[in-house]
């Protein structure tokens, strides 16, 4: 088992930064990726970015490139979301996942991951 917790979220006026963290624990490995997914109010859970924690690839949506980084930290087995440009329509509860990578592995959706965490709160303002 692996447990995610997501921290990081809060209130912040459009074109504002906030930088989630997810930190991992329990049967980590190496060869997982890890995903950043979102769901605001009324809508499906949609792929923000994703990592392959081994040799660093990073996934984003059309939606938040150039504005997200999603990054980690070894030694402290977390992974981040650095938001930056943030529009009112980022506002969404943010999801940490965790899932093991594969050569044919679609890190953009829900079904490659196996671990989630319970979620944190973005709310921008305009």
């Amino acid at each position: 088992q692996v447990q995610l917790v997501e921290s990081g979220g809060g209130l912040v006026q459009a074109g504002g930064s906030l930088r989630l963290s997810c930190a991992a624990s329990g049967r980590t490995s190496s060869s997982y990726a890890m995903g950043w997914f979102r769901q605001a109010l009324g809508k499906e859970r949609e792929f923000v970015a994703a990592m392959i924690w081994d040799s660093g690839s990073t996934y984003y949506a059309d939606s938040v490139k150039g504005r997200f980084t999603i990054s980690r930290d070894n030694a402290k087995i977390t992974v981040y979301l650095k938001m930056n440009s943030l529009k009112p329509e980022d506002t969404a509860v943010y999801y940490c996942a965790a899932g093991p990578r594969g050569f044919y592995s679609n890190y953009r959706a829900e079904y490659t991951y196996n671990y989630w965490g319970q979620g944190t709160q973005v709310t921008v303002s305009s």
